[in-house]
C-alpha cells in the first residue's frame, strides 16, 4: 500500500495565505462592484473571457472583473489575469444573447481592444489551455510584457533566471518585430544565455559562424518619415548604444531588470519609433504589472482598515460589544485546543473535524441561549 500523502496544517495556511494575496493583488486593483466601460480603455485591469457566451469560432470578447461576478455567474470563464488599455466588451455586439446588468449602454464594439488566443482559453507558442489536463510538466507561466500572452518557461528559449517574478520579460516573436530591442537588450537586460554580447569584431559563435538571425544594428530601420532627423538628436541613448558596435545573439525571450524602463532613450525619434511600433506604454514605468499588483495591496490594505464588522461594532452599546469580543475569544481559545490536540497526536486536520467543530460550537450557543431564556 503506498503511503498516504499528508500536509500540515501550517502548510495549509501558508499555501492559503499566499494564494489570498495573490487574488488580492491581481483583484483588488479592479472594481468587483461597477462594470469598468465607463472608464473607456482602462490602463491595465483584471480581465475574463466567457466561453459560454462566446465560444470558440465566435468572436473574441472580453469582460471586467464586476461583470464576470455580476453578468457572468455561472458560466465558463478563463482567467486573463491583467491586460493593459481594454475596454469592457460586456453584452456588446458579440454577446448575442447577454445584456450587461451593471452597464448596457455600450458601443457595439471596442475598436481599440486587441485580442489573442488567450480569449479562448489558449495561450503559449504551444497554444494549449492553462491548466492543462495532459501535460504533466510541472512548469510556470511568464506574461511577455508586450504581446501579454503567457508563455511556458521551457519554450522561452532561453534560461529563466532566479527573482522572475521581479523581472519583466519580452518573448523571442515580440523582440524580433522590434529588433531595436535587441540593442536595449545587450545593455539593459538580465544577462543569460539568450543575450550573448559579442564585439564588432568577434561576431562568430564557438564554430566560427556567424547565426543565420545575427541583425547588424545598423539595419535597425528610423521610422520613415524621421530619418533626416536623426542628426537632430545628437542625444539620442540609442544611438550611442549602436555606436559602441556591441552585437547579440538574437535568439529566445529576454529578461529585464526592475527600473530598466527608465533607461530607454526618450528622444523624440525614439518616441515616434515607440509610438509607430505601438509601444509608448514602455517609457510608462507605471504601466508595469508589478506597480499595478502594489496598488492592488495598498487598496486591499485600506479596506481592511475600514472593516465592515468592526463598524457593526461601533454600533453597539458596551454591553453587547463586550459580549461578543468574549465569543470571539473562546472560540479562538478552543479552536486552538482542539488543532493542538491534532499536532500532538501527528494528525492530520481534516474538512470533516473543521465542521464538526463548529456545529459543537453551534449546539453549545443555544445551550448557553435556552439557559439564559430560563434563567430570566
Amino acid at each position: 500500500m503506498c503511503e498516504e500523502h499528508t500536509v500540515s496544517l501550517v502548510d495549509v495556511l501558508e499555501e492559503d495565505e499566499e494564494l489570498e494575496e495573490e487574488a488580492s493583488a491581481v483583484l483588488a486593483g479592479s472594481d468587483s462592484d461597477h462594470c469598468s466601460y465607463p472608464q473607456g480603455y482602462v490602463k491595465r485591469q483584471a480581465l475574463y473571457a466567457c466561453s459560454t457566451c462566446t465560444p470558440k469560432g465566435a468572436e473574441a470578447a472580453g469582460v471586467c472583473l464586476a461583470c464576470s461576478y455580476k453578468c457572468h455567474e455561472g458560466h465558463d470563464l478563463f482567467e486573463l489575469y491583467t491586460k493593459r488599455n481594454f475596454r469592457c466588451d460586456c453584452g456588446n455586439r458579440k454577446f448575442t444573447e447577454l445584456q450587461c446588468k451593471l452597464h448596457p449602454d455600450k458601443d457595439e464594439v471596442n475598436s481599440l481592444n486587441k485580442y489573442s488566443h488567450n480569449f479562448f482559453g489558449v495561450y503559449c507558442t504551444c497554444s494549449r489551455p492553462y491548466p492543462d489536463p495532459d501535460d504533466q510538466v510541472e512548469d510556470e507561466m511568464i506574461q511577455c510584457v508586450v504581446c501579454e500572452d503567457w508563455l511556458h518557461g521551457r519554450h522561452l528559449g532561453c534560461v529563466v533566471p532566479d527573482c522572475v517574478e521581479l523581472q519583466e520579460m519580452i518573448c523571442e516573436s515580440c523582440m524580433n518585430k522590434n529588433p531595436f530591442l535587441w540593442t536595449y537588450a545587450i545593455h539593459l537586460a538580465v544577462q543569460h544565455a539568450a543575450v550573448q554580447v559579442k564585439v564588432e569584431n568577434g561576431l562568430e559563435d564557438s564554430k566560427g559562424n556567424i547565426p543565420n538571425n545575427e541583425k547588424e544594428d545598423d539595419d535597425v530601420e528610423e521610422p520613415s518619415c524621421k530619418r533626416s532627423r536623426v542628426e537632430e538628436e545628437p542625444n539620442c541613448k540609442l544611438r550611442q548604444l549602436q555606436a559602441l558596435g556591441q552585437k547579440t545573439v538574437q535568439s529566445g525571450a529576454v529578461f529585464w531588470p526592475p527600473a530598466w524602463r527608465s533607461k530607454l532613450c526618450s528622444c523624440n525619434t525614439c518616441q515616434e519609433r515607440l509610438s509607430e511600433a505601438n509601444l509608448s506604454f514602455l517609457l510608462d514605468e507605471s504601466d508595469t504589472v508589478l506597480t499595478y499588483e502594489n496598488q492592488g495591496k495598498n487598496n486591499e490594505q485600506r479596506q481592511q482598515g475600514h472593516d465592515v464588522l468592526m463598524s457593526a461594532l461601533d454600533n453597539l452599546n458596551r454591553v453587547q460589544q463586550l459580549e461578543i469580543i468574549h465569543g470571539y475569544n473562546d472560540m479562538k481559545a478552543e479552536l486552538k485546543d482542539f488543532l493542538q490536540r491534532f499536532a500532538a497526536d501527528g494528525k492530520v486536520v481534516t474538512p470533516d473535524d473543521i465542521r464538526q467543530f463548529f456545529e459543537q460550537q453551534s449546539r453549545k450557543r443555544r445551550r448557553e441561549d435556552s439557559r439564559h431564556f430560563y434563567s430570566t
